[in-house]
C-alpha cells in the first residue's frame, strides 16, 4: 500500500499519481488512486485516472469498470469515453465503442486522438466515408500526424526513400515523436543498419517506458544478432505490459526455446496457451520444445492438436515427420496429399513442408521411387525460397585458402586466447555430429550446449566501420596478436550465455564452422576442433531428404549439395595440410562399426579420461536441438549405413558431382553389402 498521508489533498494525490504516470510506474499510479479512492469513492477525477492506468497496463475487465462507473458520475467528462472507447475498439467491440468514442469528439472536439481512435474504428468496420473524415479531423489538429500516415503509406507501398525522407522530417521537427522514431528504426533495419535502429528503439524506450511495440522491435533486433540475454529482456518487459494477451508470451517462449532455456520456453508456451488455448504458434514451438528435451508422446499431442486447429499448415506434419522415430498414419498420408492437391491454397513453404513429411512417410514404408518423388518436389520448391550463390562459396574459399597459409597461422601461433574449454565439432548436416556431441556430452567433464553462432559473428565483426570496404578474410592479415587474443575472448563471452554447468568444457556444435577453422586456431590456439565426416553419397542425400528451418541453403538442388561437398572437402585437406594434427576426422561408418576403439580416441583427443558413461550416451538426458534429437536417445547401429542405395536409380547425378572423390571412401563402401 502507498502511504498517501491525510494531509494531501486531492488534487495533489491526482498530481502524484500523473508523475507516476508519466514515469511509467502503473503499479504506484494505480496504488495512489486506490487509497485515495478508499477514502473519496466518488472522486470522479480519481475513477478516470485509475481506469485509464488499468488500461495502460492491460488490465481491460477493471479498467472497464472504473471508466464506466466515472462516465456515469460525469456523462459530459471526455476522456473516460475516450479510454472506453479505445478499450473496447482493441477488444473487438467496435460497435460498442463508435457511440462512446463519438461523444469523446462531441465533448472534446480539439482531442486529436479520440478523432484518430474513432477513425480506426470506422475503418474497421468498413465505415469508410466516415474514417476519412475522422482521420481529416485528426489530422487538422496535428498537422505531423498527417505527415506520418504519408510516411507510413510510402513504407507500406515500397517506397523506403519517400518513406525515410517523412520520418527524418518529422524527427526534425519534433525528436521526441516516438512513432516515426520507431517506424524508421524498422525501415533502417530492414536495410542491415542495425546499430542506428538499436540507437532509435533505445530513444524511443527511454521517452515512452511503456511502449510494447518499441520493446518488441527491439527484442526481435537483438533476436537477429543473436544477442539473446538482451532479448530476452525485451520480450519478458513485452509480457509484463501486456500479460493478458497470448502473443507476447509466445513470442517470449520462442526466444528463450532459440537460446536453449527449454524449461523457461516450455512455461512462456504454456502461458500464451492458458491465455488462448488455440494459439497454434504456441502449441507448435510447444511441441518443437518437448522435442528437444526427449518427451516426444507430449510433442506429438502438442502437434496433433496443431493439427486439428491448422490442418493446412505442412510445417505441423513435417514436425512429426522429422521426430524421425515416428511414423505418420495413412490418415495423415491421405490428409496431406488432399492438401498438396490444391496448391493455390497454400503457402510455397507450406507445400514444401508437405513434400518432405510425404516424402519420409513414403520411405518409412519402403516405397523409395514414391518417396524420391516426393522429396524432389520438395527441394525444387524450397529452392526458390532460398538465396544461395555456389560461385561466391568458391571464391570465399579460394580467400580462406589465400589468407590462412601455414605461415601465416605460424606467424601468430598461440597469441590468441589460451582457454581450454571449447570442444568445436563441425562438418556437414547430417554426418554424426550430434552423435559425437552426445558421447562428449555425456562425460562429467563436458556440457552440450547448442549449435553456436558466434564465430561466424567473430569473423564478419571484422567488416564493422570499414571504409575501404576490405572484410573477412582479407581483414585478418591486419590484426595483431593482442587482437587474436581479445577476439577468442569476444567468441567465449558470447558462448557462456549458453553455459548452465561448471564443467570445464563445453560443445559448440555448429557444423557451418569448418571454414573458420584457420581462424579459430588463431583466436583459440587451445580448443579441440573434431571434424563429423560421413561417405560422400549418404551424407548428401541425407542432407536433400532434410528440410532444415534456416542456415543451410546449400542442400536443395542435388547438383549444388554434391558441390559444396566438394568445397567441404577442399577445405579440410586445406586445413589438415596448414594445421597437421588440429583437426580429428570422426568418420561417421567408423564410429558404427568400431563404436568403443573410436569413443576411446575421441576421448584422448580431447584430453579426457575415459568414462563409462559415453557408452551409454542415449541414456543422457539433455536438451538436443537438432534433426537427430530422437536418433541419438538410441544405440548406435549400422541402418543408416549407404542408406543411400535405396535411391540409386536417381542419383546419377549426383554420383557424377561426386565422383572425384569418392575413390577416397571406397573403405567403406563393403560395408552393409
Amino acid at each position: 500500500m502507498v502511504k498517501t498521508g491525510g494531509a494531501l489533498s486531492s488534487k495533489a494525490l491526482f498530481n502524484a499519481a500523473l508523475e507516476r504516470v508519466s514515469q511509467g510506474e502503473l503499479g504506484t499510479a494505480a496504488a495512489i488512486c486506490q487509497d485515495a479512492l478508499r477514502n473519496n469513492p466518488s472522486d470522479v477525477s480519481m475513477i478516470a485516472l485509475l481506469g485509464a492506468v488499468l488500461l495502460k497496463r492491460r488490465e481491460p475487465v477493471e479498467a472497464e469498470k472504473y471508466l464506466r462507473r466515472s462516465i456515469e458520475l460525469a456523462p459530459s467528462f471526455a476522456k473516460p469515453h475516450e479510454d472506453l472507447g479505445i478499450l473496447l475498439s482493441a477488444s473487438g467491440r467496435r460497435e460498442e465503442a463508435i457511440p462512446l468514442l463519438e461523444n469523446a469528439t462531441r465533448l472534446a472536439p480539439r482531442v486529436e486522438s479520440a478523432w484518430m481512435a474513432l477513425g480506426r474504428a470506422y475503418s474497421a468496420l468498413g465505415r469508410g466515408a466516415d474514417a476519412d473524415n475522422a482521420f481529416e479531423r485528426a489530422f487538422a489538429l496535428d498537422p505531423q500526424r498527417r505527415e506520418l500516415a504519408l510516411a507510413t503509406e510510402h513504407h507500406q507501398a515500397g517506397r523506403y526513400q519517400e518513406a525515410e525522407h517523412l520520418y527524418r522530417e518529422l524527427l526534425r521537427a519534433n525528436p521526441r515523436n516516438v512513432d516515426a522514431m520507431r517506424l524508421l528504426a524498422g525501415l533502417v533495419a530492414a536495410r542491415s543498419m542495425q546499430e542506428e535502429a538499436e540507437t532509435l528503439l533505445r530513444q524511443v524506450i527511454g521517452l515512452a517506458p511503456d511502449f510494447a511495440l518499441a520493446y518488441f522491435d527491439l527484442g526481435q533486433l537483438l533476436q537477429e544478432q543473436h544477442r539473446y540475454e538482451e532479448a530476452i529482456g525485451c520480450y519478458a518487459e513485452v509480457t509484463r505490459l501486456e500479460p493478458h494477451r497470448a502473443k507476447p508470451h509466445y513470442l517470449y517462449g520462442a526466444v528463450l526455446a532459440q537460446a536453449g532455456k527449454t524449461e523457461q520456453a516450455l512455461a512462456a508456451y504454456r502461458a500464451a496457451l492458458s491465455l488462448k488455448p488455440e494459439h497454434a504458434g504456441a502449441l507448435l514451438g510447444l511441441g518443437h520444445t518437448l522435442k528437444t528435451v526427449g518427451r516426444q508422446d507430449e510433442a506429438v499431442a502438442a502437434y496433433r492438436e496443431c493439427i486439428r486447429i491448422l490442418p493446412d499448415n505442412g510445417e505441423i506434419y513435417w514436425s512429426l515427420a522429422n521426430l524421425k522415430t515416428y511414423k505418420l498414419s495413412a490418415q495423415d498420408l491421405q490428409d496431406m496429399e488432399s492438401n498438396v492437391a490444391e496448391p493455390d491454397r497454400l503457402s510455397a513453404q507450406s507445400q514444401a513442408n508437405f513434400f518432405f513429411a510425404l516424402g519420409k512417410a513414403s520411405e518409412d514404408a519402403g516405397n523409395f521411387d514414391q518417396a524420391w518423388a516426393y522429396y524432389q518436389r520438395g527441394n525444387e520448391v524450397q529452392r526458390q525460397l532460398e538465396k544461395y550463390d555456389p560461385v561466391q562459396t568458391e571464391i570465399t574459399n579460394d580467400e580462406l585458402i589465400e589468407v590462412f597459409t601455414e605461415d601465416f597461422l605460424r606467424q601468430f601461433e598461440n597469441q590468441g586466447n589460451p582457454d581450454r574449454a571449447p570442444v568445436f565439432v563441425v562438418g556437414l548436416p547430417r554426418s554424426g555430429s550430434t552423435l559425437i556431441e552426445q558421447i562428449l556430452a555425456s562425460h562429467s567433464m563436458v556440457e552440450g550446449t547448442a549449435e553456436l553462432p558466434y564465430l561466424g559473428r567473430v569473423a564478419t565483426s571484422l567488416n564493422r566501420n570499414r571504409a575501404d570496404g576490405m572484410a573477412y578474410p582479407q581483414a585478418v592479415r591486419e590484426l595483431k596478436g593482442r587482437n587474436f587474443y581479445e577476439l577468442g575472448q569476444q567468441y567465449l563471452d558470447s558462448a557462456n550465455y549458453h553455459r548452465h554447468t561448471d564443467r570445464p568444457r563445453f560443445i559448440d556444435k555448429n557444423p557451418n564452422n569448418f571454414p573458420t577453422i584457420g581462424l579459430l586456431h588463431l583466436i583459440l590456439p587451445n580448443a579441440k576442433i573434431i571434424d563429423a565426416r560421413r561417405y560422400p553419397l549418404d551424407s548428401t542425400l541425407s542432407c536433400y531428404r532434410q528440410l532444415f528451418a534456416k542456415g543451410q541453403t546449400f542442400l536443395y538442388d542435388l547438383t549444388e549439395v554434391g558441390e559444396y561437398y566438394l568445397q567441404y572437402q577442399r577445405m579440410m585437406d586445406h586445413w589438415h595440410k596448414v594445421l597437421p594434427g588440429r583437426v580429428l576426422t570422426v568418420q561417421y561408418e567408423d564410429m558404427v562399426m568400431d563404436f568403443e576403439q573410436q569413443v576411446k580416441a575421441l576421448l584422448e583427443f580431447c584430453e579426457l579420461p575415459w568414462e563409462d558413461s559415453v557408452t551409454r550416451f542415449y541414456e543422457t538426458d539433455r536438451p538436443v536441438r537438432t534433426a537427430s534429437s530422437e536418433q541419438v536417445r538410441q544405440p548406435v547401429h549400422s541402418k543408416s549405413i549407404h542408406f543411400w542405395r535405396n535411391y540409386e536409380a536417381h542419383l546419377d547425378e549426383l554420383i557424377e558431382v561426386l565422383e572425384p572423390i569418392l575413390p577416397r571412401y571406397q573403405q567403406y563402401e563393403h560395408i552393409n553389402r
